[in-house]
């Protein structure tokens, strides 16, 4: 009877243990984040590809802003960075199933998401670009219904079109209002979204700025298509995200703190033409 009585009070006393791995508040487990990737000796980084922060070079290497400031951060912390491209549409569940550890690739900071996840500290301004064929771009400025728009599922674009994100006092025209007679489809990149308006199956796309800029134009692969941002859609910062309560956040941000006090983050936007960009720290 008292070795029986040993065997649930020995239960009891595990349960309470299990228990207390969990806040009282969330439920999240109160595991390190900072602790895992040292333990695994890597950091998850989940991306999508576009230039100019995550894209590959003629032989196939990855390269770009957000990807070369990964590299250092990771550097800092000890740990090697592993670039997974993800769905954009889907990267909030990636993250909090740990396929991934953070989501690093051109992410606009937002209300819901703050809400959702650990965001890091600011680090690149931007805003809404309208991608379209040149000789077409007078005629859909001039008259925007019934044009087919597309953006990428789940980015800025799309929740400015949609309304899902909301106006706040940056916006000098509703991005809700402005496209409400266009036709919008939602596509999987904001890659994807240029080819279908160089392909002529779009007649415009809603994109990020820092993208456009940097993949349209003159020496480029969309040298026939502009972008005009004469709209103002509204300001967005980009940031880090991570999982909520995550301690990597503070991490990463000391560690981005400490490369801008050495002048590696301003080195590697002035390779990238960013240096305009950044929101210094």
């Amino acid at each position: 009877m008292k070795k029986l009585l040993s065997l649930l009070l020995a239960g009891v006393m595990c349960m309470g243990i299990a228990s207390c791995g969990k806040t009282e508040t969330t439920g999240a487990d109160t595991d390190s984040d900072l602790a895992y990737v040292t333990d695994k000796g890597k950091m998850t980084i989940g991306i999508t590809l576009f230039a100019p922060l995550d894209y590959k070079d003629d032989n196939g290497e990855l390269i770009g802003f957000d990807k070369e400031l990964g590299d250092a951060v990771c550097e800092k912390l000890g740990i090697t960075p592993e670039y997974v491209e993800i769905n954009w549409d889907s990267k909030e569940v990636e993250l909090n199933s740990k396929n991934i550890d953070c989501i690093w690739n051109g992410m606009c900071i937002t209300e819901e998401r703050k809400q959702n996840m650990s965001i890091s500290e600011p680090y690149l301004k931007n805003t809404q670009a309208l991608v379209m064929k040149k000789d077409k771009a007078d005629a859909i400025l001039a008259n925007i219904d019934g044009i087919k728009l597309v953006a990428e599922q789940g980015s800025t674009g799309e929740g400015k079109i949609t309304g899902e994100i909301e106006d706040d006092d940056t916006v000098v025209v509703s991005a809700k209002e402005f496209f409400a007679g266009a036709n919008y489809t939602g596509v999987d990149s904001m890659a994807k979204a240029l080819m279908e308006v160089k392909s002529g199956t779009a007649d415009a796309a809603l994109v990020d700025s820092v993208c456009a800029l940097a993949m349209t134009g003159e020496g480029t692969d969309y040298s026939d298509l502009v972008c005009n941002m004469d709209n103002n859609f509204g300001d967005q910062q980009y940031g880090i995200a991570f999982r909520k309560g995550s301690d990597l956040t503070a991490a990463v941000d000391k560690a981005i703190s400490e490369l801008y006090a050495d002048g590696t983050v301003e080195e590697i936007a002035a390779k990238y033409n960013l240096t305009d960009a950044l929101i210094k720290k």
